[in-house]
């Protein structure tokens, strides 16, 4: 297995991903290239929304690697992350071999050889991790909600992580071509191992500063007034300083901007245009609730 790192510096890696729309801040410009030089993978935690998916989708694109994804949930197994045999496929393989019969009715088939014949290659269907792993291109693997799936798979992925190899009894042990870089998420529903915090790198994504994000709205919505964009950003901080079932994330500040913009606002905003969007960036009625009672709007907006 050969490892040859994508990134030649720390610029380098903030320069590139901004190239594909994603501006890194320094923290998260470091640690991926640490990740890369290192070849560990990186585990990322923070809230819901604030670019921790959409890291890995422009790593993927800054290096022109495939992005193979792992999404996780409740119940995931080694079947759905690894790999499976087709076993309709096996199956119709059976059948047609025990078609062949002769006039006695005795069989024809070699049972030993289509025994040898369903445990090959052409029956196995590969799965997100193994993928990655006899992928022959640049890749980018994401592990993504790590914290939804049950803590076995845990166990699985530290076998995968440590050599990027999987032991398939039937075919033998498959190794990398070239190491995957590897990208875990959590939402932090759920606290992961330690024996797997060890094997990783770790970053921390937090909501970003004002200035950085309205850099993003800028870069994202760039038909939008500067104004415009100044005052959402504003408004979407006071909003994640309250006691709010969910805080915005920065996508939904992106697709306030849009809301706000496809309407029409510019210079400054409207309060009565803000309280009927709120559901743009606030996704339960009491926090639409709590925003239209507690929050200064007159005041917020200017």
């Amino acid at each position: 297995m050969t490892h040859t790192p994508r990134f030649a510096s720390v610029d380098d890696v903030r320069e590139r991903l901004a190239a594909h729309g994603y501006l890194a801040s320094d923290a998260i410009a470091t640690t991926v290239f640490l990740a890369d030089q290192l070849g560990k993978p990186l585990l990322v935690e923070g809230p819901a929304g604030v670019g921790k998916t959409a890291l890995s989708a422009a790593v993927a694109a800054a290096t022109q690697g495939q992005l193979v994804r792992l999404q996780c949930y409740e119940g995931v197994d080694e079947a759905r992350a690894l790999y499976e045999w087709n076993h309709a496929k096996q199956l119709l393989r059976i059948t047609a071999a025990g078609a062949h019969h002769d006039a006695k009715g005795a069989d024809e088939a070699d049972w030993s050889s289509v025994k040898e014949d369903i445990f090959t290659d052409e029956f196995l269907l590969s799965r997100p991790l193994l993928t990655a792993i006899r992928n022959e291109h640049p890749t980018v693997l994401l592990i993504d909600e790590l914290d939804k799936a049950d803590v076995e798979i845990e166990g699985l992925l530290l076998e995968v992580l440590s050599d990027f190899q999987v032991t398939v009894p039937e075919l033998g042990t498959i190794r990398a071509r070239q190491t995957p870089f590897v990208v875990l998420t959590s939402n932090a529903t759920r606290e992961l191992s330690e024996a797997l915090r060890r094997r990783c790198l770790y970053l921390h994504i937090d909501y970003p500063e004002a200035g950085l994000e309205r850099q993003i709205v800028a870069l994202t919505v760039p038909d939008l007034d500067a104004t415009l964009g100044d005052s959402i950003v504003r408004l979407v901080g006071a909003l994640r300083e309250m006691r709010l079932r969910k805080s915005p994330s920065v996508a939904e500040t992106i697709d306030w901007a849009r809301t706000l913009l496809s309407l029409g606002a510019s210079g400054d905003l409207d309060p009565e245009l803000v309280r009927s969007t709120l559901g743009v960036v606030l996704k339960h009625r009491e926090d639409i609730e709590l925003a239209a009672q507690k929050l200064d709007l007159d005041r917020a907006v200017v």
